[in-house]
């Protein structure tokens, strides 16, 4: 629904955009506030909260990059899919919240690559990498997710990505996460099959050089500082 919206407003500027799409998620948040309710009253359970996240699915038309592509990007990767995404996320949130008493869970775009077609043809078109899905966090509700690697990829550059994550989400105070698969005997270009939801994975290149030195020194990084942001 939000992808249709998207596409009946070809040209149109960012603010007219945003409200589409703002109004979208409000009628389809209203909908199942309103489902939900009644639910929970026929089966006599107290209601709990509605999710507003779009996460997408291995099936044709559940791809939130093809929302992003459909906002006007090439490709889902591409320069602008960082701001692209923040648009998207932050009218999602904003028309849902509008629609529900209670909001919870993530309630934000996912961005997983196995299980969204449109993340996977940007890989393969060799729009979408790995550094670019990690400036997408900064702006949507998770993380790096569902991301096939080299079976060769060392345990310090794992930890190396993982820490970056970890790092995103600490100084932006926001949840994130990381759920990068290492394919034993698969190599850049081949694709992981998980099935179902999990989709396929096309195995995505990491950086070649090492963070080694830098993963082994151990300990903590310290808590930042938060009070000075005044």
């Amino acid at each position: 629904m939000v992808k249709q919206a998207v596409e009946k407003l070809k040209g149109a500027d960012f603010g007219t955009l945003a409200e589409m799409i703002k109004r979208t998620a409000f009628k389809v948040t209203r909908m199942g506030e309103l489902v939900g309710r009644a639910a929970s009253e026929k089966l006599g359970v107290t209601f709990g909260i509605v999710d507003l996240s779009l996460a997408p699915t291995p099936a044709v038309g559940d791809s939130v990059a093809e929302i992003l592509e459909a906002m006007g990007l090439e490709r889902c990767g591409t320069h602008g899919t960082t701001a692209a995404l923040a648009l998207l996320n932050d009218a999602v949130k904003k028309g849902g919240a509008m629609a529900s008493s209670y909001v919870g869970g993530l309630s934000g775009a996912f961005i997983p690559v196995s299980e969204d077609a449109g993340m996977i043809r940007a890989v393969e078109d060799g729009a979408l990498s790995l550094e670019k899905l990690e400036a997408m966090t900064c702006v949507c509700s998770v993380g790096l997710d569902m991301i096939a690697v080299p079976g060769d990829t060392g345990a310090e550059t794992i930890a190396a990505i993982i820490a970056d994550e970890a790092a995103i989400g600490v100084i932006n105070q926001k949840t994130t996460a990381v759920r990068i698969i290492p394919a034993p005997g698969k190599g850049v270009g081949d694709y992981v099959e998980f099935g179902g939801l999990l989709g396929r994975a096309p195995v995505m290149p990491v950086n070649k050089y090492s963070p080694i030195e830098f993963v082994k020194r151990g300990g903590r990084i310290p808590a930042p500082i938060h009070s000075l942001r005044n």
